[in-house]
């Protein structure tokens, strides 16, 4: 069974307690990834979600949210290192393994990981009310189903993070909330809530720097969570960077990030948005499962953005049923803190 940390958003202050919380242009392109593992190319659109599936966990067909030359899609393997990478990899730890926050199965009743949910242009919009962070949130009315899927539940219990996810495919758009409850007439609470247009990279036009979304980053979710259907195609498969959590961070941000949430203002703490990747020396072993393999292919490619306060080296994740749970996280675990490096940061906003 998994451990799971769930983790606090939208804004709330880490402070320095070490233990977890609960541009415009549109660069539209089709292009195909590299070949995965077992020969078949799989041809990828970008910022257009029409061709995705509907439904939970549906699959995307080949299509990835935003432009090519968006960051959460941008080949960093080459970018130059940070000059601060080895004091700010070590605040995370050094010998501290990998996890993932997803899986097969359930933790607590629920799915194991962060739920979404693709619906079509004709889903009925519903009114949504902020209670926390209403100034910092898009307002209403939103296209969330009654029964959307609640990571972690959707049961009253569940003090979790409670994040739901929907994507509009035939407008190309994607609704985040954070700590979200159905209500009897449809109608949804939420603590905030962001809206992201998928085709373009002016990625929510409405929003102002410093502001927080459903994420304490301020980032979008869901592209950056490891999915089944394209860890499954193995290293080439996922054409984006990952979403990973740390205890510690820094009262600063760093594009493509908008939002701090920490008070510890000390240098050798990653900023939001920082990005690592996995270093080109490191030797992804052939015995790891295809799965394990797409993964750290992707970290080395496009890397793992930072997102949220939590565990050290969390990678987040949708649930599905076909994840080997024991292989994720006994190779994960192998791959630690002292193999990664930091990409350089540029845009540094400090508090």
């Amino acid at each position: 069974m998994l451990s799971l940390a769930w983790l606090s958003a939208c804004g709330v202050d880490s402070g320095s307690d070490p233990s977890p919380t609960p541009g415009a242009t549109s660069g539209l392109s089709t292009s195909p990834p590299p070949a995965p593992d077992d020969g078949s190319v799989v041809a990828t659109t970008y910022g257009r979600m029409a061709a995705a599936a509907l439904g939970v966990g549906a699959s995307l067909n080949g299509v990835l949210p935003f432009p090519a030359d968006n960051a959460w899609n941008t080949d960093i393997s080459s970018a130059p290192r940070d000059p601060d990478s080895d004091a700010l990899i070590a605040s995370i730890g050094l010998a501290v393994g990998l996890h993932p926050d997803f899986g097969a199965g359930l933790y607590r009743g629920a799915p194991i990981g962060i739920p979404y949910v693709v619906v079509s242009g004709a889903q009925l919009r519903v009114p949504v009310t902020f209670n926390a962070y209403a100034s910092e949130s898009e307002p209403g009315p939103y296209p969330v189903p009654a029964d959307a899927p609640v990571e972690s539940g959707a049961a009253p219990t569940n003090t979790g993070d409670r994040h739901v996810l929907v994507i509009d495919r035939d407008n190309d758009r994607l609704y985040e909330l954070f700590s979200a409850y159905a209500n009897a007439d449809g109608s949804w609470d939420a603590a905030c809530g962001a809206v992201f247009h998928l085709d373009s990279n002016s990625v929510r036009p409405t929003a102002q720097p410093g502001w927080t979304s459903a994420d304490a980053a301020g980032l979008s979710i869901f592209p950056g969570l490891a999915r089944y259907e394209e860890a499954a195609r193995g290293p080439g498969g996922i054409r984006h960077a990952l979403r990973f959590t740390v205890q510690r961070t820094r009262r600063a941000y760093v594009p493509p990030a908008t939002h701090w949430a920490s008070s510890n203002t000390g240098t050798t703490l990653p900023p939001m948005g920082m990005r690592v990747r996995l270093k080109a020396s490191y030797a992804i072993p052939t015995s790891f499962s295809v799965e394990t393999r797409a993964l750290l292919a992707a970290m080395k490619t496009y890397g793992m953005i930072l997102a949220d306060n939590g565990s050290n080296w969390m990678i987040s994740g949708a649930p599905d049923e076909r994840w080997n749970n024991d292989a994720l996280v006994s190779e994960l675990q192998q791959v630690t803190g002292a193999n990664f490096e930091v990409v350089r940061m540029n845009g540094l906003v400090a508090g």
